[in-house]
């Protein structure tokens, strides 16, 4: 059930008021891809008690936090990053002496939830405690950079052995979100150079400012945000894959030895890598579901949602369909416990795809929790197949409490596989899906809002498939005297449309203004090179923030920290030395603000108080039977950990349908709802890419079998060659701007179709076109 940051307590004392949360309000500011951004929380405590609380609130993965501060009756304090162990026992010690303390760090269990200490408020006392960092903005596929400001804080789903401390584990009242006592202001201003074309937001926002030549705009979140939702906001400008490098000053007075002490280099590529054929090797590919309770939510908080569940079925489907003919799958379906379809991954063939259809039509949101950990270790232990390199797709909606535990498996796996991962709704863990994508060489999504799963899905398939970039190498050609020193780690993978952004330390003597530097990234892609060169400035920019040196300390900290628990003692000096240094927040450090200078010591017991969270769609959960075993934060029944799906599970038809619009297929093996027809075609195709002619296609298309007959123009061949033709027009015809999410299917379609009917492929083009009065260019059946 999700909630948004908030002041928690530690003990209850009944009959007294909570302490409210009366505002968060965050300053974005975006400059090309990079978000810096200020948030403050404003807190009050209207009672004649002191007070020691704290609060958690979510974070992106990728946010480096680099300040911390505290306003407290006029008065600033400023926060110091210390070790974390030092840090709490500077809090402590503080507490007991009757200080003001606050105390800020990542939560043990995972990097985008943040927990703050507020130690001896006193009565009467205003809090405004205020938080800086900065992240690179995700691209995506159209184009758009996107923002997300987490709002939605879900409780992390917690192990029979799960950590006792975890902040996540208080009881924090629920009430309806129009009684939520605090409010969120956001005002963001955005500037490129190229030139901003539109902004988009899932929120309400204020009219939209643009300065100078669209070079620049301000825009606010409209009043009354109540919680429901993240804010996102994509930004479109007019140049988005413009390759750039930033160079920035070094901080005059840190150590000469010091990341800080030297200028820094951002460079951002984005690699003309050529469409290319898929080798003829193969792949494996293994399809890991998460099937616990709270995937029954919906999509989002609008009327008639999908429920998660449902929409992952759908994504199913439609991947089983574009797999390629002679590879090997499976699928996983987890929870408090999990299952295999198959013993082993299978060959793919007509026979295999069909029962597995079948079990993804009987999949539900019936598992209990989240515990990812030990099928991950299941599917890695599994045996491997020569010439068959494992692709793993993961999909979960990341409510875990063992996140670094999860990303150190994955990354001991890291040569067997590459790792694409999948964040389904509101409040997904940004941590666990960011972080076990990178561990894998692979790429996260999130799907939130309205948003449909299968293009993003489907994307990743055609990347998965891609001929592999191999001997990547990146080269500087600098002025004599000056070097750059690598602190991005070393790039394994590149995917054709992805952004690539590497960091460099420059030392050594600076040249004159006019001089420039070039960096050139080299690839080899089906033994042919390939490289692309950026030339740049060598004159530093001044930045009192240091969001350069900030960024490129967090991507180191990244591949180095592996959680407060699991990171190597090796690693974890280095994590140290550069968290410190830096200023950078990491598992191992955490910002502790004293204040000594009250007029005397803060007496008497410390109360503690709750700030309630939002009761949102998903509570419906609450009312529904526990049989069905939602993730409750508990543990249920627990099964053999490991097993193949019996044919007694597979054998009875059980859906339960998200609306009653919604009909199970029993003959095409897949939910469809009673209007979408392209979900309907698809379930008809074949392994082999075909379709044959039979009363379902007939029905789509809008014909009986009898006149598709007649039609056919080369009497006595095989009609499964005329239906395919049909079914591939048609799609063409009615689902255009959907071609992402069909476009492997229909390649499958049209190779089948040259093996097929090749000699009298183009008089069945020429027909097929003419029987659905049909524009489309008879150039789409090329291979």
């Amino acid at each position: 059930m999700p909630c948004p940051c908030g002041l928690l307590t530690r003990r209850e004392e009944p009959g007294l008021s909570p302490v409210p949360l009366k505002s968060i309000s965050v300053t974005l500011s975006i400059c090309e891809f990079v978000a810096g951004v200020s948030a403050t929380l404003n807190y009050e405590n209207k009672e004649n008690v002191p007070l020691e609380a704290f609060f958690v609130f979510p974070m992106d993965e990728d946010s480096a936090v680099y300040s911390f501060e505290a306003l407290v009756d006029g008065k600033k304090i400023v926060a110091e990053l210390q070790d974390k162990m030092k840090a709490h026992a500077s809090y402590e010690e503080a507490i007991s002496q009757g200080h003001q303390a606050f105390l800020l760090e990542e939560n043990k269990d995972s990097r985008d939830i943040f927990s703050c200490n507020v130690g001896n408020l006193p009565p009467g006392s205003k809090a405004a405690l205020t938080l800086k960092y900065v992240q690179e903005l995700a691209l995506e596929a159209d184009g758009a950079l996107r923002y997300v400001l987490p709002a939605i804080l879900n409780p992390r789903y917690q192990l029979s052995k799960g950590s006792e401390d975890s902040c996540l584990k208080t009881k924090i009242p629920v009430v309806p979100l129009e009684d939520l006592p605090y409010t969120l202001s956001v005002v963001a201003a955005i500037s490129s150079q190229h030139g901003i074309e539109r902004i988009q937001s899932n929120c309400p926002l204020s009219p939209l400012q643009y300065l100078g030549d669209k070079t620049s705009a301000q825009i606010s979140l409209a009043d009354g945000h109540k919680f429901d939702r993240d804010v996102e906001l994509l930004i479109y400008y007019s140049e988005v894959h413009t390759p750039s490098v930033a160079v920035e000053m070094g901080e005059p007075t840190a150590k000469p030895d010091c990341l800080m002490g030297h200028p820094s280099a951002m460079v951002s590529f984005y690699p003309d890598i050529p469409e290319a054929q898929p080798p003829m090797t193969c792949r494996e590919f293994v399809f890991l579901m998460d099937c616990s309770g709270s995937m029954q939510c919906p999509m989002n908080n609008q009327d008639k949602s999908q429920q998660r569940i449902e929409a992952a079925k759908e994504t199913l489907i439609l991947l089983l369909k574009s797999l390629p003919i002679g590879c090997y799958f499976n699928i996983y379906r987890f929870g408090s416990t999990f299952e295999a379809f198959f013993q082993n991954s299978v060959q793919y063939t007509q026979h295999t795809m069909e029962e597995a259809l079948k079990r993804v039509t009987l999949m539900q949101a019936d598992l209990g929790g989240t515990e990812i950990l030990e099928p991950l270790k299941s599917i890695y232990n599994g045996p491997s197949i020569p010439g068959y390199p494992l692709q793993l797709f993961v999909f979960t909606d990341g409510e875990v409490d063992n996140t670094f535990s999860v990303t150190k498996e994955v990354k001991s796996n890291a040569l067997k596989h590459r790792c694409f991962s999948f964040g389904i709704g509101e409040g997904a863990s940004t941590s666990l899906i960011k972080g076990i994508a990178r561990a894998a060489a692979g790429t996260a999504e999130f799907i939130t809002g309205k948003e449909r799963m299968q293009p993003k899905v489907l994307r990743a398939l055609k990347r998965s498939l891609q001929p592999v970039v191999e001997d990547i190498s990146v080269r500087w050609e600098l002025p004599p005297g000056l070097s750059a020193t690598m602190l991005s780690p070393e790039q394994t993978v590149i995917f054709r449309g992805q952004r690539l952004i590497i960091y460099a330390q420059l030392t050594g003597m600076m040249p004159p203004a006019e001089a420039t530097g070039e960096v050139c990234l080299r690839y080899t892609l089906q033994s042919k090179n390939f490289e692309n060169k950026v030339t740049f400035s060598l004159q530093p920019k001044f930045d009192a923030n240091l969001t350069i040196h900030r960024l490129a300390a967090k991507s180191f900290l990244q591949t180095k920290d592996m959680g407060y628990g699991e990171t190597p003692a090796n690693d974890k000096k280095d994590v140290l030395k550069v968290s410190l240094e830096c200023g950078v927040i990491s598992s191992h450090t955490a910002f502790i603000a004293i204040n000594k200078d009250l007029e005397k010591p803060v007496q008497g017991p410390l109360a503690q108080r709750d700030i309630p969270r939002p009761m949102l769609l998903c509570s419906f959960a609450a009312f529904c039977s526990p049989a069905v075993g939602l993730d409750r934060g508990r543990v249920l029944n627990r099964g053999p950990r490991s097993k193949a799906m019996s044919p007694k599970a597979a054998s009875p038809l059980k859906i339960r349908a998200c609306s009653s619009t919604m009909r199970t297929s029993v003959e095409s093996h897949c939910i469809v709802s009673e209007d979408n027809n392209l979900v309907q075609l698809i379930s008809l195709q074949k392994a082999d890419g075909s379709w044959d002619l039979n009363e379902g296609l007939a029905k789509i298309l809008g014909m009986s079998v009898e006149d598709i007959l007649a039609a056919l123009p080369a009497k006595g061949e095989d009609s499964s060659g005329w239906a395919t033709v049909l079914a591939v027009i048609w799609i063409h015809d009615n689902y255009k701007d959907l071609k992402c999410e069909w476009e492997l299917l229909e390649r499958k379609a049209v190779t089948w179709i040259h093996i097929h009917a090749g000699s009298i492929r183009h008089v069945l083009i020429e027909a097929a076109t003419a029987l659905l009065k049909s524009s489309v260019d008879p150039a789409v059946f090329s291979l």
